[in-house]
């Protein structure tokens, strides 16, 4: 596991109240995952949410009742004062120019995945927080995935013995574009496509397991007629001490292979299914509620070889630990969630995929 980031005490005053909490974007990110797990954080208040869409302003406040809702990025870069964070869950293309403003306004910042659209833009920001003395940490919450707390744990036992091959996938059925899905409608300079999205989250738990690769290898394509970005995509990544990880990302998937596939010298673990969190999240469910994150035995993964496995329980997800090692990093100093120089090597490791697919060969790192 890579070392994370350490920060110094910030200016907010650990005496004086919550952590104030703009949020910039209030479509999948901003109104599933974010406003949800601020407002579930004790010591993070959320006071105001940014958007111009008039159905998304009306369900900001219909779910936050008391939040400020604002119609443009002035409106909060002006009122910096009454603000000590602000998250980022808008489109890929923003949170550069975003995230140098929110610096600029003497803000800590939260970018959603990616931090950006290249590691030179990730760079360029990471630097500009540091210059600025503005703690910057990037919203990799599938680190916080049951099925991969499950395999970290089993790696630290020992279970598997040495790792030879680690597989993860995220595949989905959408044969059919969906309306309004910037995502798909984006061209992959303009930060659509799965390499950015799931290719991020995929690249991130490998390099966290593994370290950072010394060799890529990547099939991005893009199958479908009517998108406009990748959607079907294979990364190889070599780690240190041979280590090799198979990934896949795809929106065209119509039978799914398994979430995890890790062999190792001493036997296999096998994961089927993704996280439940992002569902219940969806359905209104809260991490302060009962049984969060937990997943019914009939779910759960497999360890051993063939003729001799057993299930292994998954570990519930806990996504909330995202905001709550932030709230108390900036409280107290101390390890970011998820440190930037991590994002940054995940974006660099994504612009070596792309440059992969367009040689047909290898790139070194």
């Amino acid at each position: 596991m890579l070392p994370r980031m350490s920060i110094e005490p910030s200016r907010i005053d650990p005496m004086d109240g919550a952590i104030r909490v703009g949020l910039v974007g209030y479509g999948l990110a901003g109104a599933v995952f974010h406003a949800p797990l601020v407002a579930s954080t004790p010591g993070l208040a959320l006071v105001s949410v940014l958007t111009a869409d008039p159905e998304r302003r009306a369900r900001a406040r219909r779910e936050h009742p008391g939040v400020r809702v604002l119609g443009g990025a002035e409106e909060l870069w002006s009122a910096a004062g009454e603000h000590d964070l602000v998250v980022l869950a808008t489109p890929n293309t923003t949170h550069l120019p975003l995230g140098l403003a929110a610096v600029a306004a003497g803000l800590a910042v939260v970018v959603d995945k990616p931090l950006a659209l290249s590691a030179a833009e990730g760079r360029r920001l990471l630097d500009a927080a540091r210059g600025r003395g503005v703690p910057l940490t990037v919203f990799h919450n599938r680190r916080w995935d049951g099925d991969l707390l499950t395999l970290r744990r089993l790696l630290a036992e020992g279970a598997l013995g040495r790792v030879r091959r680690f597989e993860s996938r995220f595949e989905r059925w959408r044969p059919a574009a969906r309306p309004g899905a910037w995502r798909e409608r984006s061209s992959p300079e303009a930060g659509g496509g799965v390499l950015l999205d799931l290719g991020s989250h995929l690249i991130d738990q490998a390099v966290l397991l593994f370290g950072r690769p010394g060799r890529v290898y990547a099939e991005v394509d893009r199958r479908r007629a009517d998108v406009a970005g990748d959607d079907d995509v294979f990364v190889a990544l070599e780690h240190p001490g041979g280590v090799r990880s198979h990934l896949w990302a795809s929106a065209v998937a119509a039978q799914a292979g398994p979430r995890l596939r890790v062999l190792g010298e001493r036997g296999a673990y096998v994961k089927q299914g993704v996280d439940v969190q992002e569902a219940a999240l969806r359905a209104g469910r809260r991490p302060t509620g009962p049984g969060w994150g937990g997943e019914p035995r009939e779910r759960w993964g497999w360890l051993g070889a063939d003729g001799e496995l057993r299930p292994v329980p998954t570990e519930p997800g806990a996504y909330q630990t995202f905001y709550a090692e932030l709230a108390a990093a900036l409280r107290g100093g101390g390890r970011l969630p998820v440190d930037p120089e991590d994002a940054v090597a995940v974006l660099a490791v994504l612009d070596a995929a792309r440059a992969s697919a367009r040689a047909g060969t290898t790139v070194t790192l």
